[in-house]
């Protein structure tokens, strides 16, 4: 069989890092395939930009078109990055009956379906394992490896950038403008960090496993957000002293044909599996009925980690071409999308309150809790540096959403409650 030719869409980070894996696994990916692997062409912005990698000037191209419409390309592999103009591009590639190989996870969350239909439509494959987690083979693991499972919950460490913060924070004390600092500089952190820190990045993510675990067409406006960026010492010190570490959490949990989605800082339970996830980690925690409980970890991000995962997509692509069946594995969502109410949304949770320090006042806030039937694990109750005012921290027993969010209204209208200081859900059980 003849040479299979790939253009690229991009030569960044993760392009180059996927032009050196064809480049260096040649005989590697011959063996698997069967056939050689070729690059035809591949986009950039400037053509006499010094690079890392070496590609002789005639494979470089400015214009996207002599890609897309190139009928000489067989699949077109997108590291550019964007929304909009990279969607026209593979839906014109797509209507050429080229292959997609993709690891933009912005698209994959917001236009994500279309282009399967697309896919689908035109007998083409379309492939987004490292959209979600980098080098961790996830999507494909939840696809085939765990396809006789009924998937009940996901939840997981899915953005490198906030785990590193909190990783700084927790064990060394850094402050939170020092950790994303360090971040940046060790290019972890983009010099706008909000789609991180703001808990976005992993928004879409968890909408996109979230999709294929459940099989059910999620937005990424069905999931709940909460970033790291209030986050404070005191937190992670009440935090350790209970017993729990503090993780920027994606849950996702399916129960009675309803689903709950969200993006949160959580306190983990130290003896959780995600607790001991440091740095720029990735790792997804799945829970099936037959499987029980599996774990997925790996590096997040980086150059090779997730051009591995482009790569392995694309011997899946190139070995569905020798055998002649690419087109057959798109799978719509087969589920109509049902989203869990408040009401229905069950945790515990860690809440931190500052009031008067005056006979009654504890009585009050504990009555209640117990009015809205949420009952308490456990309590603390500290004197601050401000005269006349306690901290109070509590954590609840298994709550309604709703409950719990009714209970936080009530404090807050509370005169003997000066603030809310901060409200985190809770996995696990910490210490006795």
């Amino acid at each position: 069989m003849e040479a299979i030719s790939i253009g690229l869409l991009g030569l960044g980070t993760v392009g180059s890092g996927v032009v050196k894996i064809i480049e260096n696994h040649q005989e590697k990916l011959l063996h698997q395939i069967g056939c050689p692997i070729k690059i035809n062409k591949v986009l950039v912005t400037d053509l006499t930009k010094k690079r890392d990698i070496e590609l002789s000037l005639d494979l470089l191209t400015t214009n996207a078109l002599d890609i897309i419409d190139n009928p000489n390309i067989d699949v077109v592999v997108e590291v550019m990055g964007g929304v909009e103009e990279t969607r026209r591009y593979l839906l014109q590639a797509l209507k050429n009956k080229k292959h997609v190989v993709t690891a933009n996870k912005d698209l994959m969350a917001e236009h994500g379906s279309e282009l399967l239909t697309a896919a689908a439509e035109n007998g083409c494959d379309f492939f987004y394992e490292a959209s979600v987690a980098g080098g961790i083979p996830i999507l494909r693991s939840l696809v085939e490896g765990l396809s006789s499972d009924h998937i009940t919950k996901m939840m997981g460490i899915v953005n490198g950038t906030t785990n590193y913060i909190l990783t700084k924070m927790s064990k060394q004390g850094s402050p939170y403008e020092v950790a994303l600092k360090e971040a940046q500089e060790l290019g972890y952190a983009e010099a706008d960090p909000t789609s991180d820190v703001e808990g976005l990045d992993a928004a879409r993510k968890m909408a996109i496993l979230a999709t294929l675990g459940f099989s059910m067409k999620i937005d990424l406006e069905d999931v709940k957000v909460q970033g790291i960026t209030h986050i404070t010492e005191e937190d992670l010190q009440y935090a350790k002293q209970l017993g729990y570490t503090m993780k920027l959490i994606g849950i996702a949990v399916l129960e009675d044909d309803k689903v709950e989605v969200s993006v949160q800082p959580t306190l983990l339970s130290d003896s959780h599996p995600l607790a001991s996830v440091n740095n720029e980690f990735n790792a997804v925690y799945v829970y099936g009925e037959a499987v029980g409980e599996t774990m997925f970890y790996g590096p997040g991000a980086g150059s090779l980690p997730t051009a591995t995962s482009i790569v392995a997509d694309l011997v899946v692509v190139m070995k569905n071409m020798v055998l002649g069946v690419n087109g057959k594995r798109i799978i719509t969502p087969q589920h109509e999308k049902k989203l869990k109410k408040p009401a229905e949304i069950y945790s515990k949770y860690f809440l931190r309150i500052h009031a008067k320090d005056e006979l009654g006042v504890f009585a009050n806030i504990t009555s209640i809790f117990s009015h809205h039937g949420v009952s308490l694990e456990k309590i603390l109750q500290l004197p601050v540096k401000e005269k006349g005012i306690a901290e109070i921290v509590l954590v609840t027993h298994n709550a309604s959403l709703q409950a719990y969010e009714d209970v936080q209204a009530e404090l807050e209208a509370l005169q003997s409650v000066h603030h809310i200081k901060s409200s985190y859900r809770v996995e696990g059980n910490g210490n006795s």
